[in-house]
């Protein structure tokens, strides 16, 4: 009955539709194909939303299992995609982080890594992607308890952090240009009159 139960959660409509999403987000990071940076903001500020929505929609779980699960990504699987995402953002790879501990503490302003928080999360992502693509079942659930888990206290606001900084290298330029351009179009004098 347990099992069925399980099977029930693991491939319930919010879990493969999350599985979805993440299988969309691995295979994005993971081509080898070079993108300009501008196509590649493109798709990840519209990958990374959906990828935390449907990590909200997930179902609560319970571990069964007192083993640790198989993890599939090692070091230099995480090294790829870091280095692919630093290489795209170049400078802009750094930006100002304000949602860590040590701020509190801190007179000096605390930096984060675009590069370095995409690929925490895709680690965390493929790992559990690999354990529904090999169908191990038995596993599947202590992997989404898992998932969902690590997005609460680690890569959900590692997503929502780098989003940040990634809408303004994708709209940024684009909107201040468009500001400045309309100032100096629109003749103010006398409005308030």
């Amino acid at each position: 009955m347990a099992e069925n139960k399980n099977e029930k959660i693991i491939y319930s409509p919010a879990v493969i539709e999350f599985v979805t999403v993440c299988v969309e987000f691995c295979a994005f990071l993971e081509k080898d194909e070079i993108e300009s940076r501008n196509e590649w903001l493109a798709k990840i500020i519209r990958i990374l939303p959906l990828l935390y929505l449907k990590a909200t929609l997930l179902p609560e779980t319970v571990q069964l299992n007192d083993e640790p699960l198989e993890t599939f990504v090692n070091e230099e699987d995480y090294a790829r995609i870091e280095t692919k995402v630093a290489s795209l953002m170049g400078e802009e790879d750094v930006y100002l982080d304000v949602f860590v501990e040590d701020m509190k503490y801190s007179d000096t302003p605390v930096s984060a890594s675009i590069s370095e928080d995409i690929a925490d999360i895709y680690q965390d992502i493929r790992n559990f992607v690999s354990v529904y693509q090999y169908h191990l079942t038995d596993q599947m659930i202590d992997a989404l308890n898992r998932c969902v888990e690590n997005f609460k206290t680690y890569w959900g606001q590692k997503l929502v952090n780098t989003m940040r900084p990634l809408h303004a290298l994708y709209y940024g330029d684009d909107l201040f240009s468009d500001e400045e351009n309309e100032e100096e179009d629109l003749n103010l004098d006398g409005l308030w009159d």
